[in-house]
């Protein structure tokens, strides 16, 4: 397999988490496991190298074996941040994201965003829930590095317009919508919870 058809996998677990009394949302437990471990569980099986993108608490991170990479500005800069630090350091063709928040997304969901990407002439493959587009799950085309580093230094955030200035394909989740729940408050967590 050539370096094109590799696949580089990153979990997005940066933020601040305002919402979530400022806890770090990829170590609070989920059904007596940290949220983070669900995205790597999903990610694994699909990736030939896995990076955890955080800005605090990275030693504990580090204890879920795999390296942690942090955002080039202390900034908190949004996902996109952890995503150009992904793809600065991923030495696959593409890179496949997933936020560390999302407890209900499995790897053939994350696999069905792959196969999108090779089946079309598309840079960025991703979730559309048939309502809404989930930018933090998607498959990049590596070579974007340069072009989304000159993006979030015009002072540009947004995940989606960034995503839209290039050829982007709408992976099609209508049917399974709810695997896109995800924990930003400690009322969600609960909710979630007793879901699971």
């Amino acid at each position: 397999m050539n370096g094109q058809n590799k696949v580089s996998g990153v979990v997005l677990a940066g933020g601040l988490a305002r919402r979530m009394q400022q806890q770090d949302k990829g170590l609070i437990l989920f059904d007596n496991r940290p949220l983070v471990s669900y995205a790597l569980a999903a990610l694994a099986p699909l990736t030939d190298t896995l990076v955890i993108s955080a800005n605090r608490n990275q030693e504990l991170y580090r204890g879920f074996g795999y390296p942690v990479i942090s955002d080039a500005s202390a900034n908190f800069d949004g996902p996109l941040a952890g995503i150009l630090a992904a793809l600065q350091t991923a030495p696959a063709g593409i890179l496949l994201t997933a936020p560390c928040d999302s407890p209900f997304v499995r790897t053939e969901h994350l696999q069905k965003l792959l196969r999108a990407l090779h089946g079309s002439s598309a840079d960025i493959a991703v979730a559309f829930d048939g309502e809404r587009l989930h930018p933090v799950f998607a498959a990049i085309q590596t070579h974007l590095r340069d072009d989304l580093k000159d993006y979030l230094l015009r002072g540009e955030r947004r995940l989606q317009t960034w995503f839209r200035q290039h050829p982007l394909m709408e992976v099609d989740f209508s049917a399974t919508p709810e695997i896109f729940a995800n924990i930003n408050t400690p009322v969600e967590l609960q909710a979630l919870q007793s879901r699971g």
